[in-house]
């Protein structure tokens, strides 16, 4: 898997989160817009639409909602390994 799809995946999590590009991409620290392309590019590499966007929200779809299923269990599994490894460098 390349990095930026990883990334898009990641950033796809945030904004399914949030509801709004606008809050997702100041957590991301990106630019809203950025963040839009980011999200159509994810869209169109998987064949699917993950989003559903109106002028004052963002909602996943039946398919992103489908693929968050997947993807918060992966994500907290990667960061409660990444947590767990730092108390153990943490300590002597």
């Amino acid at each position: 898997m390349r990095r930026s799809h990883l990334l898009d995946l990641s950033a796809f999590t945030v904004v399914a989160a949030e509801g709004s590009f606008t809050r997702a991409a100041i957590k991301l620290g990106m630019s809203q817009s950025a963040l839009s392309h980011a999200m159509k590019a994810l869209e169109q590499r998987l064949g699917v639409r993950l989003l559903s966007r109106t002028t004052r929200s963002v909602a996943a779809t039946e398919a992103g909602e489908e693929l968050l299923k997947t993807l918060r269990p992966a994500f907290e599994g990667i960061d409660a390994g990444l947590a767990q490894l730092g108390r153990r460098s943490a300590s002597p």
